[in-house]
């Protein structure tokens, strides 16, 4: 009985400790030192949340920039990657349609399509395009908007990161920016 009871306390008192006290420690942390982050890194425009700029979401109309495909149609909750095998007859089908769907959407986009217009990101859920797929969407834009092809290309210049910490990952510009850029455009 003695032991029962040494080890009740001991589960009890771990309990406590990483199951309420250590949660809410962290969070108390990071909502005073990150809260941007903590929240979601949500983004607002005229009060009204628009979006995180860690989540990709679609768009539609010539209009706007266009994410990767979402394997997971840009929902959240059901984050998913394909899992295709770049070699199998099921992802280059799903590449050409890919293609297909996008010089449908942009006849004047040319055969040098960047392969992140065509084909998901490991999450589905990917916020970014390289530069080079968001210049090539430059064109299209442009007329929808009836703004010049050097105002949008400005704007990517603008919202262009480069690598994290100057050699980690590759250039990005964040989808979700450009586009609410695009909506204050006058």
């Amino acid at each position: 009985m003695k032991s029962f009871l040494v080890a009740l306390r001991a589960s009890l008192s771990l309990m406590i400790l990483c199951g309420l006290i250590y949660p809410l420690a962290t969070t108390a942390v990071a909502q005073v030192l990150f809260h941007k982050q903590a929240e979601g890194s949500l983004v607002t425009l005229n009060g009204k949340i628009q979006g995180s700029v860690l989540l990709a979401q679609g768009f539609k109309g010539p209009q706007w920039f266009q994410p990767r495909s979402s394997a997971a149609k840009y929902d959240s909750t059901a984050s998913a990657a394909t899992n295709a095998d770049v070699a199998s007859s099921d992802y280059v089908k799903t590449v050409k349609n890919n293609v297909k769907q996008v010089k449908k959407e942009d006849p004047n986009i040319g055969n040098s399509i960047p392969a992140d217009l065509v084909t998901t990101s490991g999450s589905g859920l990917d916020p970014d395009l390289s530069p080079e797929a968001a210049k090539a969407q430059v064109q299209r834009i442009a007329k929808a908007r009836g703004v010049s092809e050097d105002r949008i290309q400005a704007l990517i210049n603008k919202h262009t990161k480069g690598r994290s910490l100057g050699i980690f990952g590759e250039p990005r510009v964040n989808v979700l920016d450009l586009n609410i850029t695009l909506q204050q455009l006058k």
